[in-house]
């Protein structure tokens, strides 16, 4: 089947006549004029009570329904377009309606009655000059300035007519069900200013998100740090002067284990804290950062960081933590003997590379942890991709534009 109904029209007939097109577009315009009669029965019952109900107020609230109904009727039209495989697009907010309204203006008074008008003349024809032999034997056929009083009269017409009019019928309806879809997918769909505006608008939103989001990362790895972290080194701190004052025994005993546990607890914490937001970033910048992270592998990390500036925060909090969340699944999944990170400004954009040789076999969304950062990604302009085939190795390779572009 042709891909688009206007290359249908005009390539080869006998693919046409033999195709699905005539039959989706008799679907189409028959669905037409269901829908133009019923909106208009809907309409003039809405405006007619609204009108009549206008003295008391409540006539207001019913005409002020009209657009509404409009705007799902346009949305159901949007819809009808799939039958002639138009895409109908989906409403852009804030973008303007007048061209949704023309057009179910235009459908409610026109479209349907015109449709019908056309349907049921090719199917009258076609109808008729195919039984017009039986037709002729119960009475006189009259058709297209002869007359036929006998099937042996109108049978040399049917073999003729017939398939004449089959060709020409199929035709007439789907070019004219293409052109109102046509019409339709114009006036419906949003235009490619408005689609660009409103990704735009998209893309703005998602980057608050993400500042709102850095923001308070930031303020939790504030708190930690200054607040609950200095409160557990004290902890240890006092802990440690009670095993000099403390007596042998089962006291001391209970203490030590407190000590211990209490340097664990801030061990873990601080890990929790360099989760969440690590200072050394916002104090030193991704190259001082990636290094930190690759010092507490237990595997040999080479870090090779050609980064003349540093880029935006954004930019550099999404690098670090594809950095992390990579040797992490490294050192968990992997099976790896080594692993390496570079890091490189090319052109506006900036480059991180993590690779190892271990056992292969990572992808996005398999549990890796990576698939939340594709997201961040997507919301900075950036992209994310794995390579990782069986027996290795793995390669993990980010890119991001240097500046955030609203």
């Amino acid at each position: 089947m042709d891909r688009s109904v206007w290359a249908a029209l005009g390539g080869n007939p006998l693919r046409l006549l033999t195709s699905v097109w005539p039959w989706r577009s008799l679907a189409y315009l028959v669905t037409t004029v269901l829908v133009g009669l019923a909106s208009i029965v809907a309409l003039f019952v809405v405006i007619g009570v609204g009108v009549l109900t206008i003295i008391v107020v409540v006539g207001l609230f019913i005409l002020g329904f009209v657009p509404r109904f409009a705007g799902w009727l346009a949305v159901l039209e949007r819809r009808r377009l799939g039958i002639m495989q138009f895409d109908g697009g989906e409403v852009v907010p804030g973008s303007p309606s007048w061209r949704a309204l023309g057009y179910v203006v235009l459908l409610t008074l026109a479209l349907w009655l015109a449709d019908l008008l056309v349907v049921g003349l090719v199917v009258t024809t076609f109808v008729t000059s195919l039984i017009s032999p039986l037709l002729a034997e119960i009475d006189t056929v009259a058709m297209f300035g002869w007359d036929f009083t006998s099937a042996g009269e109108a049978l040399p017409f049917a073999l003729i007519a017939t398939p004449v009019s089959y060709v020409l019928g199929c035709y007439l309806l789907t070019a004219l069900a293409a052109a109102q879809a046509s019409l339709a997918h114009i006036l419906l769909s949003p235009r490619e200013e408005e689609l660009e505006a409103y990704v735009s608008e998209l893309r703005r939103s998602r980057l608050e998100l993400v500042d709102a989001f850095e923001t308070e990362r930031k303020r939790i790895e504030r708190d930690l740090h200054d607040g609950v972290q200095q409160r557990m080194v004290a902890l240890t701190m006092l802990l440690g002067r009670a095993e000099l004052d403390v007596a042998d025994g089962p006291g001391l005993d209970l203490v030590r284990q407190a000590h211990g546990e209490a340097e664990a607890a801030l061990a873990d914490l601080r890990e929790v804290v360099r989760g969440v937001h690590p200072r050394v970033l916002t104090d030193l910048g991704l190259a001082a950062a990636i290094r930190e992270v690759a010092d507490r592998m237990p595997l040999p990390v080479r870090v090779d960081i050609a980064i003349p500036e540093r880029p935006e925060p954004q930019i550099e909090a999404a690098a670090y933590f594809v950095v992390s969340e990579a040797l992490a699944n490294v050192a968990k999944h992997a099976g790896a003997t080594s692993a390496s990170v570079q890091a490189w400004r090319h052109e506006d954009s900036l480059v991180v590379v993590i690779t190892d040789d271990g056992v292969g076999g990572a992808e996005i969304g398999s549990g890796s942890g990576l698939s939340g950062l594709v997201t961040r990604l997507d919301a900075l302009g950036g992209t994310l991709d794995v390579t990782s085939p069986a027996g290795g190795p793995t390669r993990v390779r980010m890119e991001c534009p240097w500046l955030v572009a609203l």
